[in-house]
């Protein structure tokens, strides 16, 4: 088990440029991607995002890749054409004006468009190795933490999975008394108003009988329990389990919003509440689960 939350850095070389990685994994709910390039670098992003994305199943993954050491190589390049057209603009303008033309190439090269820059082609597949490698090296570190994280959020899952299944227990327990002691409290009021000896048994043992269906919470227990078991397996389990976990926790608070609405008795009321804090605090630390 992996939590979402982890850093890690690497570096390499290629001759004098050195490539530095740096990736920083955040909670999401599903799995996000925010990549950093040098412009230069650009259309590596996809091949970037290949790479990781088998290694990464979930969360909100921040990339960025700088480069040193490295002076991208340029060109200028000079449009005769167009300097040569602003030259004769120039030239008709000082005839139409009766002035001497004077135009100095220097002038011309301070024009709009005249001059332009431009970056020479390398070969980025010549560096691909020692950015993979940075790439590598900062994804090894990051899983490292994850799965650090992961592991102390294993042990604190269990031990709340634990406490949930004895206190499902305990809920069991208190159902099945739940009709005898709806029957005590019923003798008891009829003696305190003074009919006991009037009432039918056959109607008082109907009338308890129809509360012990009403307030039946068998079926909820058996398949909280189901769930339970599950979520322990799914603890078990390698890889990424985050969304199957929200899923179980999801399907275990409804059958105990259903076992609280019939519940009847103090004490299984109070179980439900038990319950249902600690359903919440698992629900808290499934959402750091890859």
């Amino acid at each position: 088990m992996r939590s979402m939350t982890g850093f890690g850095r690497g570096s390499a070389r290629a001759g004098e440029t050195v490539f530095t990685a740096e990736i920083r994994t955040l909670n999401h709910r599903f799995l996000e991607w925010l990549i950093h390039l040098p412009r230069e670098l650009t259309e590596w992003e996809e091949r970037l995002r290949r790479k990781l994305n088998k290694a990464l199943a979930r969360g909100r993954v921040e990339v960025w890749v700088s480069v040193s050491g490295q002076s991208w190589p340029k060109m200028v390049r000079v449009d005769k054409q167009l300097a040569a057209s602003y030259a004769q603009a120039l030239y008709d303008l000082a005839q139409e004006l009766k002035v001497e033309p004077r135009i100095a190439p220097e002038f011309l090269l301070t024009l709009p468009e005249v001059v332009q820059v431009e970056e020479k082609a390398v070969d980025l597949e010549a560096w691909w190795p020692a950015c993979e490698q940075a790439l590598e090296e900062a994804l090894a570190q990051v899983t490292a933490a994850r799965e650090r994280e992961g592991k102390a959020l294993a042990a604190d899952l269990r031990e709340r999975v634990e406490r949930l299944k004895r206190l499902k227990d305990a809920m069991t327990r208190e159902a099945a008394e739940v009709p005898r002691l709806y029957r005590d409290r019923l003798k008891e009021r009829l003696a305190t108003i003074g009919v006991e000896g009037s009432v039918d048994e056959v109607r008082l043992a109907q009338e308890i009988a129809l509360f012990a269906e009403r307030a039946d919470v068998t079926e909820e227990l058996v398949r909280l329990g189901s769930h339970l078991e599950q979520l322990t397996h799914a603890l078990s389990t390698p890889g990424p389990v985050g969304r199957r976990l929200e899923f179980l926790l999801q399907e275990a608070n409804r059958e105990v919003n259903t076992i609280g609405a019939k519940a009847q008795g103090l004490k299984l009321s109070y179980l439900v509440v038990e319950c249902k804090a600690e359903l919440e605090k698992l629900r808290e630390q499934v959402q750091n689960i890859e």
